[in-house]
Order: structure tokens, then sequence, then C-alpha cells
């Protein structure tokens, strides 16, 4: 998909899958339209009858009496307006489950790319934009292909259909009834053009808006302990005022288009009144023929008038069309891998190996990392804050690729590594826990979604979560508020370290497992953590040294480097930076003389 075409093609390319529908609904618009434009003709037909009787259109056909002609003219009607009818339903139906069934298609694709893109893709933008692009944009699409579209066809249809029967009627009056058309067409075609720009930056200010919304919901506690209400109510009010100031600039544009037209259309319906009612009184043009025009010229000009609206809805689906295609076109960075890897059969050993990573704009990170973790075995790492642990957690499920050296699995390379099957084998208990809107059962069940309740109650047993579980007021049952709300810090990471069990994966993360809780739920959870840790290739990132004390090996890291290791005992012995953490931690120096 080439990123300069236009939004439409690129939309067109995008939903070629809906071909045969499209086709559907465009014949049956304008079948609707052909049907929609005969009561003029027949009652043309109906004044050639009564005026003219034995020698009207219909008494050459073999109808010799007046009566028996308008009584075929009345059958004849009737089909046609049941035929009308009949196509309209289906035209709206098609077009509307279309464009129902684009949008959520559209959604679904763009959500999907979503879920591909790296970690450094979302802090680059906000939730809120994305979140007006996902709902605003793609039901701004669904408005315009539900109206818009079969509107540019009938009016379309409209003008081929009259401008032929006027051209076989009476080709002079024709050329005056034609004439505003290329004036419609070039105005029509600046009103776009002027209003693109415009709605572009209607579509800026919604996602602006819908950002500050999203903040602002997410982060209600801290506005109301900061008592900043009325700061952020100003700061949503001004969002609010250039959203309506944007829209304002296209309303004043788009508003002007109906009235200059009306104008325009003046000049060919006047030039269709007086040219034909000279040419009928003159004799050269049958009186109902001329019945015929005056009618057909207001249903080819007037309905132009609604161009505007339809304009209007084009370019605001166009705005939005180009945010979702550029969307969809955004570069997947993670390559997704191709080798196959079953969960089970992984033994767990793990090597980083000259390991180099910065984000994106920002100094290096990690510096040349070695690390080698023994299948099974229990790894602890520790360090100020900022030192770079947790990125190698990120790194080891590919939340983000590294810019040098490799990581293996097992001696395989973990780009090579189907990145679903990676990311099974490994169980991430992270400090930042998200929990979902939803029940207890179906947060500690997420990701292992057939999981039945007694094992969801036996990882809740052992992450020690099942009896404050049990004390909820519907236990299981219970929901737990968007983002895990009605819960503590503690309960919160209980039901992670719970999820986690329930996976059983070979390979166990624990950022800061335990940072939430207090002590005795650490006690706690440490002999849950010392038996599922048994026979499960660990890596422990923890600031509370007493939670890391019995790993089999720690690696104390630095700006960037491991600059110790060792066993618990071990790294004391050495009285390094290892050896004074515990000290402090453990109340035997103070922090100030901390190196």
């Amino acid at each position: 998909m080439v990123p300069s075409l236009h939004p439409f093609a690129r939309l067109l390319t995008h939903t070629r899958q809906y071909q045969t529908q499209v086709w559907q609904a465009s014949a049956c618009s304008v079948l609707n339209k052909i049907f929609d434009l005969a009561p003029p003709v027949l009652i043309g037909i109906a004044v050639d009858i009564v005026v003219e009787q034995q020698d009207s259109i219909l008494a050459r056909w073999g109808l010799v009496s007046a009566r028996q002609q308008l009584l075929a003219l009345a059958l004849v009607s009737f089909l046609i307006w049941s035929l009308e009818s009949l196509f309209e339903y289906a035209y709206d139906r098609l077009w509307r489950n279309l464009a129902q069934q684009i949008q959520h298609d559209l959604r679904l694709d763009a959500y999907s790319h979503l879920q591909e893109m790296e970690l450094a893709y979302f802090e680059d933008r906000s939730s809120g934009v994305l979140l007006s692009i996902l709902n605003d944009d793609i039901n701004q699409l669904e408005r315009f292909l539900d109206q818009g579209a079969n509107e540019i066809l009938q009016v379309t249809t409209t003008v081929i259909v009259i401008g032929a029967i006027f051209f076989f009627l009476a080709p002079t009056v024709t050329i005056w009834a034609m004439l505003p058309m290329p004036f419609i067409l070039w105005g029509s075609i600046i009103f776009q053009r002027r209003l693109a720009p415009r709605y572009a930056q209607v579509r800026e200010k919604a996602g602006l808006l819908n950002e500050r919304l999203a903040n602002n919901l997410a982060g209600m506690q801290t506005i109301k302990s900061f008592t900043a209400e009325e700061y952020e109510l100003e700061r949503l009010r001004l969002d609010s005022l250039a959203y309506r100031q944007s829209n304002r600039g296209a309303i004043a544009l788009s508003a002007a288009y109906i009235p200059l037209i009306r104008f325009v259309i003046l000049f060919g319906f006047t030039g269709t009144l007086i040219l034909g009612g000279f040419a009928a009184i003159a004799g050269r043009l049958d009186v109902g023929a001329y019945s015929v025009m005056v009618f057909l010229i207001q249903r080819l000009l007037w309905p132009l008038t609604r161009l505007g609206e339809t304009l209007d809805q084009y370019q605001r689906a166009m705005a939005s069309s180009q945010r979702v295609m550029n969307l969809l076109n955004a570069e997947i960075r993670i390559h997704p891998g191709h080798r196959v890897l079953v969960p089970q059969d992984v033994k767990g050993e793990l090597r980083f190996e000259q390991v180099s990573f910065a984000y994106g704009g920002r100094d290096t990170i990690l510096h040349s990392i070695d690390l080698y973790v023994p299948a099974s075995q229990t790894i602890a790492i520790v360090g100020a804050t900022g030192s770079g642990k947790s990125t190698l957690a990120k790194l080891l499920l590919r939340f983000y690729e590294i810019h040098g050296g490799r990581i293996l699995l097992d001696g395989i390379e973990i780009h090579e590594l189907r990145l679903k099957d990676l990311r099974a084998a490994i169980g991430l208990v992270s400090q930042d826990v998200f929990l979902f809107h939803g029940t207890v059962y179906d947060n500690i069940a997420y990701g292992t979604f057939e999981a039945t309740l007694a094992e969801v109650i036996t990882a809740a047993k052992m992450a020690e979560a099942d009896e404050f579980i049990r004390q909820l007021p519907q236990g299981y049952d219970t929901v737990v508020g968007e983002r895990g709300q009605k819960l503590s810090g503690g309960q919160r990471q209980r039901l992670a370290i719970a999820r986690a069990i329930l996976k059983d994966p070979p390979i166990l993360v624990l950022d800061e497992a335990t940072s939430a809780v207090d002590n005795e739920t650490e006690a706690a959870i440490q002999r849950s953590l010392a038996q599922i840790t048994q026979h499960r290739t660990t890596i422990a990132i923890a600031h509370r040294l007493s939670t890391i004390r019995h790993a089999d090996r720690i690696y104390v890291m630095d700006a960037g480097r491991f600059v110790e290791q060792g066993t618990h005992e071990e790294l004391i012995e050495l009285a390094g930076i290892y050896s004074h953490l515990w000290d402090v931690q453990t109340g035997h120096l103070p922090a100030t003389l901390l190196p």
C-alpha cells in the first residue's frame, strides 16, 4: 500500500474484499434512483393523454381509448412505485450493513496492528489519540459509507438520466438546463479543497481532546488528592474550545455552499421554465414533454444542494481515513519469528551475549551485557533505579529489539522463535500490575482462559491470595474495577503472581514482584515462590535484598553493566555495593553512608 495515495484510494485498496457487496449496493442505489425519476415522466404522459387523447404517446402503442391509457398508466405507476420502494429497502440495508462490516473489520485490523507494534510506539503516542482513531475516526468512515456513498451515486445517476431525457425531448432547452452543472462541479471541487485541511485540523483537535479526557479519567485520584479539579477543568475547557474553533472554521465554509449553489441553480430552472414554455407555446414542444421537463429540472438541480452535506461527510471521512490508514501503515519493527517453540519442551537455559540497548533518542542503558542463566536455576538482579534491570526482562520478552549482541534460549536466538511461542514460555510478574475490569477469577485466569475454578483457587493459594479473595463480597466473582482499583497494591500484586503461577511457564521473571506488600505478606509470598521456582528458570529483579538472598547467583547492576556477581554470602564478603545495600536495608548502616 502506497502511503502517498489519496486517502479514499487507500481505503478502497484496504477494502477490496467487499467488492461484491459494493456492486450490489451500488446497483440498488442506481435502480432506485431510476425508478424514483419515473413519476415526473408519468405525469407528463398523463398530461399528454388528457390533452392529446387519441393522439397521445400511448395511443401509438395500440391503446386508443383515453380511459384504457389512464388505466394502463396507473398499472405502470403501481409497478414503478413498488420497484422504487423495493430497491430503496435493498440499498439502505446493503449500504448500512456494508458500513457496519467495514467499520467492524477496520477497527479489528487497526487494533490487531497496534498489538503487533513495539512498546516504543505507544510511548511516543498518547492512548487518547489512539482511542480517537479506533473509535471516532472509524465511526466517521461508517457514517459516510452509510449515507454519503449512496448520495453520490444517486446524484450521478440523476444527472445522467435527466440529461438523456432532456436531450431527447428538447436539445436546445437542455443547454440552458445543464448550464449550472459545470459551475456546481467547479464550486464543489473548490469547497472540497478548502475543507480538507480544515477537517484534518478538526480530527487532530479531537484526538488531543480525547487524550486529555483519557488522561484525566485515569488520573482522577491524583487530581483529587492535589485539589486540581478547577485546573483540569480549565485545561479541558481550552482543549474543547480549540476543537470547537477548528470546527467553526469548517462549518463557516461548508454552510456557505448551499446558499451559493441555490443561486446557480436558479439560472437553470428559469432557463428551462422560460425557453421550454416558449417552445411549447410555439408548438415545437408537446405540453406533456414540457411538463416532464419542468418537473425533472427540479429533480436534477435541487438535489445538488445536498452535495454540500455529502461533501462535508466526505471530507470528514477522508480526514479520518488518512489517520486510520497511517496507523495501518505504521511499520511493525518486531519481527514475528518463524521457529516453533513448544513451552513444554523448553529447558530454560538463557544467555545474553554482548547485549546493548538504548531507548529511542536516549543514551545507551545496557552496555555489552553478558549473562548466563542455567536451566532450572534462580538468578537475581539488583541495583539502583535506572541501572537497566527491568530492561533486561523487556528485551527477553522482545518488547523491544536489542541494538547489539544476541539473546539465546536453549541455544536458539530468540528473534528466530515465533513471538507467541516465546512469550508463552515466559511468565512475567511486573511491579506495575495491570488488572482488567472483570472478576477476580477472570484476572487470574487471564492468558490461561481454559482454566477451571479449582485450578484458579490452587494458584491463588500458592500466591497467598486465597484468604483475602474469600473475604471479598463475591469471592472469586468480585469485580475488581478498572485497573483493579478496588483492591490494595499488595492484593493486586498477589493476583498477578497467581496469574503467572496458573500459566505454569518454564521461565519465570519476577520484576519487583513483592514491592507493594507488607513484610508479613512478603514472607508468605516468599514461601510460595520457593515452591514454584523449583525446576523452573527464574530471573528475580528486586530492590529488597531479603527477597533474593537465596538465589543461586546474584548480579549487581550499575549504569547498565554488571559490576558484581556471586552468592549472597560471597557478595557480603566482597564488601562492595551489594554489601552496602544489605547493611542499609538491615539497619546496620545509615543510608547517607551509601556510596
